[in-house]
């Protein structure tokens, strides 16, 4: 059995194919132009392969509602020429097949999951956030998602400003200094004038941005008291987790019971940003099965 994932980005699509046991047998990526060019690459790659069912995992927002006429559609998204594109309804008129949709971040948890409960990690519930060009988090509790009229936003929530950092507007264009404009790649260049990969572990930005990650992992863990959080996307690595992590511990200052905070407070499981096309896989199959 042959199934297809789609993690669609703001700046890539990763497509792949895989198997029953979530091997990826071929893969394949490309640029996020314009909806046209870039589906119609999706449909002419998947066309190569008799795939059974298909998951997507899209930037958003997205609706996913199933009794809303706008149902598959990306919606408000800022990225342009996209807002209000029928991507499930593209993929269907291609492929008469099975398809799960959901977002980027959800498709990533739902691998991170999997993968948990198959390397036998005692895992009920789990949130991922990723930390990129913008900012998500998906969550996962018993295997289902967390959401009801619409997918959650976490990386739009507010957070308590540094005292250090007071006078930086944030990069977001809705909110300004939620989650999302203060800790997401552009912010690098926007407070320093230089890109992210080239500012030091050692400077104070830093700590800073570890302050607002942190809040995010005290806000995840007293709503919804995962098993566990997991940071992916470009910003993150183990030395920034430290930092968080190191946060963390003086934002929730012993006021519930957490795991091992190197255990709890962790980077993907799945490698080489492999968890959305994991969780599209499960997702796709989990489709077909229904």
């Amino acid at each position: 059995m042959l199934v297809g994932s789609i993690e669609a980005g703001g700046t890539k699509f990763v497509c792949a194919v895989g198997d029953e046991d979530y091997r990826i047998k071929d893969s394949v990526h490309f640029p996020t132009t314009t909806p046209e060019e870039t589906l119609q690459k999706a449909i002419d790659y998947f066309k190569q392969f008799d795939i059974e069912a298909l998951g997507i995992a899209s930037f958003g927002p997205i609706e996913q509602r199933k009794n809303s006429p706008k149902y598959g559609y990306i919606t408000s998204t800022p990225k342009p020429g996209w807002k209000d594109t029928d991507f499930v309804g593209k993929m269907k008129e291609a492929f008469d097949i099975p398809m799960f949709w959901t977002t980027d971040v959800n498709g990533s948890a739902y691998g991170e999951y999997v993968m948990s409960t198959l390397s036998n990690e005692k895992i009920d519930s789990l949130v991922y956030y990723t930390v990129g060009t913008g900012v998500g988090a998906g969550a996962i509790d018993k295997g289902k998602f967390v959401g009801g009229i619409g997918h959650p936003e976490m990386g739009h929530t507010l957070v308590k400003r540094h005292p250090d950092d007071l006078d930086f507007k944030g990069v977001c264009p809705f909110h300004g200094d939620c989650l999302e404009g203060l800790v997401a790649g552009p912010t690098f260049e926007a407070r320093l004038g230089i890109k992210g990969q080239d500012v030091p572990l050692t400077n104070h930005v830093w700590d800073i941005m570890a302050y607002y990650v942190a809040q995010a992992a005290l806000q995840a863990t007293l709503i919804l008291r995962p098993d566990k959080i997991v940071f992916g996307g470009g910003v993150v690595s183990e030395p920034f987790l430290d930092k968080v992590r190191a946060q963390f511990k003086d934002l929730l200052n012993d006021y519930v019971e957490v795991p091992d905070l190197k255990k709890y407070i962790t980077m993907p499981v799945i490698k080489n940003n492999g968890s959305a096309t994991l969780g599209d896989f499960a997702l796709a199959i989990r489709e077909l099965q229904e």
